[in-house]
């Protein structure tokens, strides 16, 4: 039976923010090889055809070593530069069709979390951020243990990106 009653969900999201060693720029580099950008065109072009979920599946093994694609990319600097100001910050939705699709089975509404939202800034005190909220906490917050089972495999994959980008693991990503 549907209802129309509004929802409101309360929860408590953590948010990682860890040092990189590299400069911002090659940050950004890393990332962005380590984290390509979706094929869309090919992905919407199987969809198209009908072609089955393992083709799908093989699509996206073929494009992300590290599980993880690009869907959106924004630099803000230049924009922002307008307004007088200096930061440097990149923002992206980074995420990855295939783990989403075991969440989606459960609940859609787990698409307002996935693809997961991340940034690569130089802090107030210089030095290259990567941050991103624990995709545990945002999937823990749908109250269905198959979801949260797949957010706490995300952390461990996230955790392994954040190594390759050069920076320390936090151990929220570790349990």
């Amino acid at each position: 039976m549907t209802t129309n009653v509004v929802q409101t969900v309360p929860h408590e999201v953590r948010r990682l923010a860890v040092p990189l060693s590299a400069s911002y720029e090659e940050a950004v580099r890393r990332y962005e090889r380590l984290v390509p950008v979706v094929d869309d065109a090919r992905l919407q072009q199987l969809a198209s055809e009908g072609a089955s979920w393992e083709a799908i599946v093989e699509l996206a093994v073929q494009n992300a070593p590290l599980e993880f694609m690009i869907y959106w990319r924004a630099d803000f600097a230049p924009v922002m530069a307008l307004a007088g100001d200096r930061w440097q910050c990149v923002a992206y939705l980074m995420g990855n069709h295939t783990t989403a699709q075991p969440m989606f089975h459960h609940d859609p509404a787990v698409m307002l979390y996935a693809p997961l939202r991340t940034a690569i800034y130089v802090g107030s005190e210089g030095g290259t951020w990567f941050t991103v909220d624990q995709p545990s906490t945002l999937f823990d917050s749908f109250g269905n243990p198959a979801i949260a089972a797949v957010g706490l495999d995300v952390d461990h994959k996230l955790g392994r990106l954040i190594e390759a980008l050069g920076g320390p693991v936090p151990g929220e990503l570790r349990s």
